[in-house]
């Protein structure tokens, strides 16, 4: 079932096949994947830090919000089509999303500067924490990607993402459920949940990215694989953040 070999969908199974390969281009490796995924998190970085400058200063951040979420999500669906072209739309994508990030983490910052005034900080940490544990759990053979594993990561992972997007419908039609935003008990399980499966699709992804490497898919598939690992650990990153804010919230 090599539907079920990444919940990521921008790492399927079949992105890495070896007959992608052209004679005379590069091949791609684990450590050009890390070091292009280390240049997109310093994308991220830079936008990020520019839109909570402007929050900073007083400015309305609420465009670049939006505009970071809507454009990253356009360059997302053209890269998964348009593979090949990831070396050059990875790092807009990148750019996109730290502004987003950088707007949310900014008014994250604000509300909560009393109760948890390190709360963007705890997060990044705990993201990054939480990534290099699966990187371990993973390279130590801890945790299996077996298909009966990828098959409930994956459903899970589509469950998640229809009851995110049936929950912003029904806003449109005043109707809010609750636990998604509030910390009450059943919010917070709901929470860890949603961070559990981000963080088991990172095991997914680390198993992809080796196995384009072992079986020789072509260089730009760097750009690609690494682009994957940014969709998910910005995933990660926000479902952390949300988690704390309402862990706090209680107090």
């Amino acid at each position: 079932m090599p539907l079920f070999r990444s919940a990521n969908p921008t790492l399927r199974e079949d992105v890495f096949q070896p007959s992608l390969h052209v004679e005379g281009e590069g091949k791609m490796t684990i450590r050009g994947t890390l070091a292009k995924t280390a240049f997109l998190l310093l994308m991220v970085l830079c936008s990020a830090v520019y839109s909570w400058s402007l929050w900073s200063r007083g400015m309305n951040v609420t465009p670049y919000m939006y505009g970071g979420i809507l454009g990253g999500f356009v360059v997302a669906i053209v890269i998964v089509f348009k593979k090949n072209w990831s070396g050059y739309l990875a790092p807009a994508y990148c750019l996109f999303e730290g502004l987003f990030l950088g707007a949310v983490s900014a008014m994250f910052n604000h509300y909560f500067a009393e109760k948890a005034p390190f709360i963007v900080i705890q997060a990044v940490g705990l993201t990054f924490g939480t990534a290099i544990a699966m990187l371990l759990l993973y390279g130590s053979r801890i945790i299996r990607p077996t298909q009966k594993f990828k098959l409930i990561v994956f459903s899970a992972t589509l469950g998640i993402g229809v009851f995110y997007f049936i929950s912003i419908l029904l806003r449109f039609f005043g109707i809010d459920i609750a636990f998604i935003h509030e910390g009450s008990p059943l919010g917070i399980v709901f929470s860890l949940i949603v961070v559990a499966i981000a963080a088991l699709n990172l095991v997914m992804d680390f198993e992809l990215i080796e196995k384009g490497s072992r079986e020789g898919a072509p260089q730009y598939m760097e750009w690609y694989a690494a682009f994957g690992l940014m969709v998910t650990l910005i995933w990660l990153y926000i479902e952390i953040l949300r988690l704390l804010a309402k862990l706090y919230s209680r107090r």
